[in-house]
């Protein structure tokens, strides 16, 4: 999917070494998720993965909100904030092959706090907050919230914020697991230190780690050695698992390929 001029005036890209930062671009509307974002983030992520100098992503929000959910005054024109195939912001049912870190400010609420939660790791400001409000207005979290975040946090809790509706700061959700660190700048400074050192390693390794920390929980203990066999082999007969190896042995940062 290729970006046309709306989308990349709402969704920004810039690449930062083999770091693509994608930035949602409506502060004026807190971020709100329209038809045009959502397909500019599935751009975005689609030279992520088609780009084999690229090794992760940050997915943040400009103007010091990360997402305050769907655009309503997009919603009651009929437009809808998914992709079809990947669900709300592109992402809530699908995600790329490379990980993605959430750089979250301000407020990461309903289908922005599924976007984070869609998103592999979270990094977040110390004011953050976090929330699934959709009963207050009659509707439901319905692009992953009720599925997904009982997966990541505990369930009495997932139904908890699911059935008041109520916020989180980051320090809860930190307690939570929900997140992986809170910082006192900026979120993005914070995600970019951490892509820095997932960008150090392999790329073929990333990727096969990332699928199987995603798709095992739904394997049984009898089948799940032989389910991680099939994505870790390409991995260890490749010329990146020779390449690591020998930089090792040869104290020398690799040269990897991803071949």
């Amino acid at each position: 999917m290729t970006q046309t001029l709306a989308q990349e005036a709402e969704v920004l890209t810039e690449i930062s070494g083999n770091v693509l930062i994608v930035t949602l671009n409506r502060p004026e509307a807190k971020n709100a998720m329209n038809k045009a974002a959502a397909e500019g983030i599935a751009a975005a992520m689609d030279r992520l993965d088609a780009d084999g100098a690229l090794r992760c992503a940050i997915l943040t929000g400009a103007g010091g909100t990360f997402c305050s959910g769907m655009d309503l005054k997009g919603f009651l024109r009929g437009e809808s904030p998914s992709v079809p195939g990947r669900g709300f912001g592109a992402l809530s049912q699908w995600t790329p092959k490379k990980p993605i870190i959430a750089a979250v400010d301000g407020y990461a609420l309903a289908g922005g706090m599924e976007l984070a939660l869609a998103c592999d790791l979270i990094v977040a400001h110390g004011g953050a907050k976090f929330g699934i409000p959709e009963v207050k207005r009659g509707l439901a979290a319905a692009a992953g919230g009720l599925i997904r975040l009982p997966r990541q946090i505990p369930p009495r809790i997932a139904m908890e914020l699911a059935l008041t509706g109520d916020f989180i700061t980051a320090q809860r959700a930190y307690e939570l697991g929900f997140i992986n660190q809170i910082t006192e700048g900026p979120a993005i400074e914070a995600a970019r230190v951490l892509a820095a050192r997932i960008a150090e390693n392999g790329p073929l390794a990333l990727i096969a780690s990332k699928a199987i920390v995603r798709d095992s929980h739904e394997w049984t203990e009898a089948d799940m050695w032989g389910r991680q066999q099939a994505y870790i082999d390409p991995v260890f007969t490749s010329q990146d698992a020779r390449e690591g190896a020998a930089a090792f042995a040869e104290k020398r940062k690799p040269n990897w390929q991803g071949k």
